[in-house]
């Protein structure tokens, strides 16, 4: 069995693609590499904001789905995502930073022996930064190079998504015996589960907990995580095994940019199985990458009625000049 290779991307919902895409590019420094829409549902936007290259397992995107409520964090959802940067003396810039731009976190703290920072954004959506300080497995993304961040404090992919759970055992079994995770620490009712190659990239915290009430999704909150996986072959691969395992699954999809596997796990909770290729840099040059709104072959033709759905967004970049903010 081909297994996982770690994180492919983290898709979450925002109540404004315009304050999302504010956010991400020019606080965070990730680069939009596409704006493009829900494949699903093309009234919403559907932006990836990734490394300088759109590499696979450094992407988080989003939904701006129309007139959705505010979500509620609770138990049983995906919690937060991290991101990784390379050293300890990054979260140090990133406090001062934060602290400067008034984005709401919780200070350097240590977690399973990684320096870490949480914060959340507009829609309390909540982040974290993870150091890859002495990290050893899958190798980090390539910082973006003309963004706002000096390029060793830079973000570089993702790193573990934090789960929150009412039915552990069923999950851990779950994340054991199909996913093929392996449960490698614990600390109080916190769990650290890695796959593949290990380290940052690809690692799950599983919190169990049964006090808090359920999440309800909406903006604020995650709607899936994905897992990387090599290609078509290997995709097909997991989508017997979960069909053997007994789980309802979409089938094959193909989204253009990967090829995917959707796979409800429990309450609330959906994993994707993707693809690595064929990527984002195929219908755009990399000096204008997530400037126009790009479209997948099938939709190419619904073009207008498309563009009179969604609002326009400025995300020109190329003709900008970004200097690198230290303090």
């Amino acid at each position: 069995m081909n297994g996982i290779k770690g994180m492919h991307h983290v898709t979450a919902i925002t109540s404004s693609a315009e304050k999302n895409y504010e956010f991400f590019t020019y606080v965070l420094g990730m680069r939009l590499v596409k704006k493009t829409v829900n494949q699903d549902d093309i009234r919403t936007y559907h932006l990836f904001f990734a490394d300088d290259k759109g590499n696979p397992g450094t992407d988080m995107t989003f939904f701006d789905f129309p007139g959705i409520p505010q979500g509620t964090h609770g138990t049983n959802e995906i919690a937060k995502t991290a991101f990784r940067v390379p050293s300890d003396a990054a979260l140090d810039y990133w406090v001062k930073r934060f602290d400067r731009l008034d984005v709401q976190h919780d200070g350097i703290k240590e977690e399973f022996g990684v320096k870490t920072l949480s914060f959340s954004d507009f829609d309390d959506q909540k982040y974290q930064l993870v150091s890859d300080e002495n990290n050893e497995g899958v190798e980090p993304g390539t910082p973006w190079q003309n963004g706002p961040i000096p390029l060793e404090y830079a973000i570089t992919g993702l790193g573990p998504i934090h789960v929150r759970i009412a039915n552990f055992d069923h999950f851990k079994e779950m994340m054991e015996k199909v996913l093929q995770f392996k449960e490698i620490d614990q600390e109080d009712d916190h769990h650290l589960f890695e796959v593949g190659k290990g380290g940052n990239g690809a690692r799950v915290v599983v919190e169990y907990n049964t006090v808090l009430p359920n999440a309800q999704q909406g903006y604020g909150t995650v709607h899936h995580s994905a897992f990387r996986v090599e290609d078509r072959s290997v995709l097909e691969e997991w989508i017997k095994r979960m069909d053997e395992f007994g789980f309802r699954t979409s089938g094959y999809v193909n989204r253009f940019y990967f090829e995917s596997l959707y796979v409800p796990v429990a309450p609330q909770i959906l994993f994707e199985f993707a693809t690595d290729g064929p990527g984002f840099m195929g219908d755009e040059p990399y000096e204008t990458l997530g400037e126009k709104l790009a479209l997948p072959p099938k939709l190419e033709p619904k073009r207008e009625q498309i563009e009179e759905f969604v609002r326009p967004i400025d995300t020109v970049r190329s003709t900008k000049t970004s200097e690198k903010e230290y303090e």
